[in-house]
């Protein structure tokens, strides 16, 4: 059976990629996320913010010491051996780069323009195989309107597009109100592929306490039908890589997301809980599915449910939503 697919023109030897997470500050882990089937590996995210911080701790405590006391400009002088943030990502992507043999994708998860050219050129002189780029910013402002956001987005691919020649892949939250515009506008600023789409993890009120607090959620199944939606209407109509990411727990999930289009299949939560041996069960489950519906390969099953090949192209759209509706049916013994 030919598991192989192609993604952001890295050709890979199946669909299943680990997306950013901590096993990969782990060579150990990383190496059993390749034995156990992972056709590359997305490490987890450099970001920004904390390079900043760094800086201004920096500047804080090391620049500024001799403010008053003169004979203390040199008492703290940088170490010889100090490593930033950057330093340890990439000596870290180095180390995966020596130790494995799938591709190494960088994942930057910032949102200033400067910061994410300089570190991108830092990651694609290290050696990355290709940029994942984390956008994660919520327009918070009421007057900032949904086109000034969509320009920050394509504004920073653009400017980090013009400084690095790997791929790159931008991952998007859901909530664009015109997501395949966005995804066009994003390969003509120089996009190879789309990751779709981010979870923002969503802040809590501590009702003791009344701060407010964050919390961490892993994903479910259920999350992989939004996913699933919007790659089967992009597929084949935006010229750009599409990775589903977010909720895939099971062959099934990543079966229907690779019907709908998908290029690639990301997997976190379920191998955060599971461990690396739940990419080879979900791998023998796509073959075994294959097999028993007679196809070759994962290339000819791809897509072949997407908005262009679907029986009825309406059930990614409003038609269904009407279906859903009318076919609910209340628990017995509760009345309507």
């Amino acid at each position: 059976m030919d598991l192989g697919t192609e993604y952001l023109g890295l050709k890979l030897a199946n669909p299943l990629v680990p997306s950013a997470s901590p096993l990969s500050r782990d060579l150990d882990s990383a190496r059993r996320l390749e034995d156990a089937g992972a056709s590359a590996l997305v490490m987890y995210s450099l970001f920004e913010e904390e390079l900043l911080q760094e800086q201004h701790q920096i500047e804080r405590f090391l620049h500024h010491q001799d403010i008053g006391h003169a004979e203390a400009d040199s008492f703290l002088p940088l170490p010889d051996r100090y490593q930033s943030g950057l330093d340890a990502y990439l000596g870290q992507l180095t180390a995966l780069k020596n130790a494995l043999d799938i591709p190494v994708i960088a994942s930057l998860n910032g949102v200033s323009t400067d910061g994410w050219v300089e570190q991108g050129r830092e990651l694609a002189g290290a050696g990355a195989d290709a940029l994942e780029l984390n956008v994660y910013y919520v327009a918070a402002d009421p007057d900032e309107t949904g086109a000034a956001v969509e320009d920050r987005y394509v504004d920073l691919l653009r400017q980090l597009r013009s400084a690095v020649d790997i791929p790159i892949t931008v991952k998007l939250s859901s909530q664009f109100s015109a997501v395949g515009h966005l995804v066009k506008r994003l390969h003509g600023a120089g996009a190879n592929g789309v990751a779709l789409f981010n979870r923002f993890y969503q802040p809590d009120i501590d009702l003791e306490t009344l701060q407010v607090v964050p919390r961490l959620q892993l994903s479910n199944s259920h999350e992989v039908l939004l996913r699933m939606r919007w790659i089967a209407i992009l597929h084949g109509r935006v010229g750009v890589s599409l990775a589903a990411t977010g909720g895939v727990h099971t062959d099934e999930d990543a079966i229907k997301l690779l019907l709908a289009g998908a290029d690639v299949v990301h997997l976190c939560s379920a191998l955060l809980t599971h461990g690396a041996a739940r990419l080879t069960t979900i791998l023998d489950g796509i073959t075994q599915w294959l097999e028993l519906h007679e196809y070759d390969s994962v290339r000819q099953m791809k897509g072949s449910i997407s908005h262009r090949h679907a029986p009825d192209p309406a059930a990614f759209e409003r038609a269904n939503y009407l279906q859903v509706l009318d076919s609910y049916a209340a628990p017995g013994g509760v009345r309507r």
